[in-house]
């Protein structure tokens, strides 16, 4: 049996004008928002973990603890001469793709959510950071790294952000097992709605369900005269709800693109992850049409 002739067959039930198929219209447009924001969060965590994969995990910081000295410009100098023979260390090593020494201006940047505006990095004990990136697919040996580190500079520390990152990391699964159990919930929840509200619908036409089987109607054709209604209620039910969706992704896009710098504007939307997202009426009305064929086939086997 092909969806194409579940849809395409001619009623004989008054279905069209039946007061259930507004309630089932008002449930999938509800399920279809729901699907589709979880969904577009679902896609966004996924993006989001390979952005920190890309960025994160293929690069590692060196500090350089500022040297003690009551003469500021003696101190920042010293300071310096230990940033460069790090860096030339770092740059020898085959695994390092390249090492740059963070500027004052970058410094400053860094520093200034926590002091403000208006600071001078050179009157300030600031660590100097080296920003490493790692070649692809390179082993590193972190421990042997950092004993090789403290050789060339007893000012010197490495920092591979596994630690953190792999809080993060779990943090974020955690969230995406949410959503997905979101998105189970609300499939299962719509499709228990079509199915009690089908079988509600075949006992108010038990009559002339009578009357077709009396004429040598099969139970698929009754079937099929249900799928047919429940396809555009699903998939017109579909539309609404992702008219309402769309600007809702937006908005909480919006307001995660205000958190600058923020590891959470690291999640976006792909063409691909829209494309899915936008095909919610089709698979709403595929799983409305199964459901109520397969509801109308097992109910009419019993009552009949």
């Amino acid at each position: 049996m092909t969806s194409s002739s579940l849809i395409t067959r001619k009623q004989e039930l008054p279905l069209k004008d039946d007061a259930t198929g507004l309630f089932l219209k008002v449930m999938v447009s509800i399920a279809v928002f729901l699907f589709a924001v979880t969904l577009a969060g679902v896609l966004s965590i996924n993006s989001m973990l390979t952005n920190w994969n890309n960025s994160i995990l293929g690069s590692l910081t060196v500090q350089i603890m500022p040297v003690n000295n009551i003469n500021q410009e003696k101190a920042r100098e010293e300071t310096l001469s230990h940033q460069e023979k790090v860096l030339e260390f770092l740059k020898k090593l085959p695994q390092v793709e390249s090492a740059t020494a963070l500027s004052d201006n970058q410094l400053q940047m860094l520093l200034q959510p926590w002091l403000g505006d208006g600071i001078n990095i050179k009157e300030l004990p600031t660590p100097r950071l080296i920003d490493v990136r790692i070649k692809k697919n390179a082993e590193i040996d972190f421990p042997k790294l950092a004993e090789q580190l403290a050789e060339v500079s007893l000012l010197a520390s490495l920092d591979n952000h596994k630690l953190w990152l792999n809080k993060l990391i779990r943090f974020a699964d955690g969230l995406k097992m949410l959503a997905m159990s979101i998105l189970i919930l609300v499939v299962a929840i719509t499709s228990g709605a079509i199915f009690y509200t089908t079988q509600t619908n075949l006992g108010l036409h038990r009559n002339i369900i009578e009357i077709l089987h009396v004429m040598g109607a099969k139970d698929t054709y009754v079937a099929q005269q249900y799928a047919h209604r429940d396809f555009w209620i699903g998939f017109v039910g579909g539309i609404i709800g992702l008219c309402f969706a769309i600007p809702t992704i937006f908005m909480i896009a919006g307001l995660a693109e205000q958190i600058e710098g923020g590891i959470i504007s690291d999640a976006r939307l792909s063409f691909v992850s829209w494309f899915l997202i936008c095909c919610l009426p089709l698979f709403s009305a595929f799983i409305s049409m199964i459901t109520a064929y397969y509801t109308v086939k097992r109910t009419l086997e019993k009552m009949m």
